[in-house]
């Protein structure tokens, strides 16, 4: 089905190929995972399987690269939109109309379907993605992994034969994620649809793939293979197999399932508990006050009656299904939303009386969207942007640069950064201002395991400092690593607030990969059983 040989790609105004002589088969009807570091050109690479790259992108291309019959090079985007459909990263940018039924409709008008067909196909994958109640709501009201469902079934109602995926899964719920998978392994297996899928969060996806293709980066060729050899191989292996290949289980598992067989072999379960890393200080006092705050678009309750303190220097995960409110309540908390009603203090500020930029000395929030942030030529300027409006003084290249894997990238103009590295980019212009409060949203879309260890690290210490760190995420590895609270939203109102360890373990859906296989507090990360 697909073909690449020799495929070399260099980006405009860049002297170092992204990708160097690949060559790579994919059969038809294949579902094959690609993996690889933050940046080492998984993007590229999928963007040039439907003529993307380099007809938009431009730059230096050499190589082939078919797709059936078909050569995307000389066709372009618009030849081949109908053999290939891609889901890119950030829904955002392919979305071209303002409600979900017109975006699901939009490339098939553009395509001639008779309306009959429109039909049909919209029904079916409004079904297949359980996103029918979505179908009359306005695209700029939907909730990130909502926006992200909708591009994936905006490229399924062309019904190609290959379906490309850019991490489908990073803006979704453990829930949702999990439905979306199985639909397209569903697809794969009853239609024989090829599927690729780029993805970082590989517990969730590493159980459908037929192959795993690794694609290390700076120039080192690619391997491929079984998944079980190929994540053993890798330093971006998700918990599970870390940990099967620290007990030594033959062969390593890739589902919960598989591991529970290896289990009860093992008396680890009984022993002593660990020591528990929180990162949280001693109690100061409270950095953030919510007294029974609601709010509403359009008269659709966002949130209902939310009241919860926290402490300075405490770490708070804040975790739900999509549109659950979470993006909606970190926004008020920086006086992004005024609250229709009830009250928001940040270190004694009330949200609704002071000015956004008295408040933004204090509080540092880094959306889900991180270009919202980068408007400068390079990160450097970016950074001393940020020092200059916040009157600091200039800084010389900081520890934690280094540790977000940014040093090489200063001169670098920010939006031509792969998501991953824009993620960053956009903490480091936020960390810049040094806020006592730091408030993200999804900070670990388009970041691996590696690069999430570092996040973890420098997340920790600012704790330690006395920053009050608040995430909205549904990465429950990350959780699990590095968060003392987690506050669960359901509705916008709070379900659950307690101690990680508790929270995680009562938990069905949203518990570590760890914490599933042995259903024990003191368990949550490859860490805590190895230390044990």
């Amino acid at each position: 089905m697909i073909e690449l040989t020799h495929l070399t790609y260099t980006y405009p105004n860049q002297t170092t190929p992204i990708l160097h002589d690949i060559s790579l088969t994919i059969p038809t009807g294949e579902f094959l995972l690609l993996v690889g570091a933050s940046g080492a050109g998984k993007s590229t690479l999928l963007r040039c399987f439907n003529g993307l790259v380099p007809h938009f992108y431009g730059g230096k291309f050499q190589g082939q690269v078919r797709v059936g019959e078909r050569n995307p090079l000389e066709l372009g985007p618009r030849g081949m939109s109908d053999l290939v459909g891609l889901v890119f990263q950030d829904p955002e940018s392919q979305f071209v109309t303002e409600r979900v039924e017109d975006e699901l409709a939009f490339a098939m008008e553009n395509h001639h379907f008779p309306e009959s067909t429109m039909r049909k196909r919209i029904e079916e994958v409004l079904d297949q993605l359980s996103i029918a109640h979505l179908r009359q709501r306005r695209v700029d009201t939907l909730s990130g992994g909502e926006r992200q469902r909708v591009a994936i079934g905006s490229v399924l109602t062309l019904q190609p034969a290959v379906l490309v995926l850019d991490e489908p899964t990073s803006q979704l719920d453990p829930q949702a994620a999990e439905e979306v998978l199985t639909t397209l392994q569903k697809l794969n297996e009853d239609l024989g649809l090829t599927i690729i899928i780029s993805e970082h969060r590989l517990e969730r996806v590493a159980q459908y793939a037929d192959r795993v293709c690794y694609l290390p980066g700076n120039g080192q060729p690619l391997s491929i293979g079984d998944p079980r050899a190929i994540l053993a191989q890798t330093p971006l292996a998700p918990p599970l197999v870390q940990l099967g290949q620290h007990l030594q289980w033959h062969p390593v598992p890739l589902t919960i399932k598989e591991g529970r067989r290896f289990v009860a072999t093992y008396s680890f379960v009984k022993k002593t508990s660990p020591t528990v890393t929180t990162g949280k200080m001693p109690v100061l006092q409270n950095a953030i006050a919510i007294r029974d705050v609601w709010h509403a678009y359009n008269g659709l309750a966002a949130l209902q009656g939310i009241s919860f303190n926290i402490q300075a220097g405490e770490f708070v995960a804040l975790m739900g299904r999509n549109g659950s409110g979470k993006s909606s309540l970190l926004k008020s908390m920086v006086g992004l939303l005024k609250p229709q009603r009830g009250t928001i203090k940040m270190l004694g500020l009330d949200t609704q009386k002071t000015d956004l930029l008295e408040l933004t000395r204090q509080v540092g929030f880094v959306p889900q969207n991180p270009s919202r942030l980068l408007f400068n030529e390079t990160l450097a300027a970016e950074i001393a942007f940020t020092r200059q409006a916040h009157h600091l003084p200039a800084m010389a290249t900081a520890d934690w640069l280094a540790q977000l894997g940014l040093s090489g990238l200063l001169d670098r103009y920010p939006r031509d950064l792969s998501v991953g590295e824009r993620q960053r980019a956009a903490l480091a212009s936020i960390l810049a201002a040094e806020p006592q409060i730091l408030l993200l949203d999804e900070p670990t879309r388009g970041l691996d395991y590696l690069s999430k260890e570092k996040l973890t690290t420098i997340l920790q210490a600012l704790c330690r400092q006395g920053v009050t760190v608040v995430m909205a995420t549904h990465d429950v590895e990350l959780v699990a690593r590095c968060a003392a609270r987690v506050i669960i939203l359901g509705e916008g109102q709070v379900v659950v607030d307690g101690p990680t360890r508790q929270v995680m373990t009562e938990s069905l859906v949203f518990a570590s990969q760890i914490n599933k296989l042995l259903r024990d507090s003191r368990f949550l990360t490859v860490e805590d059983v190895l230390g044990n």
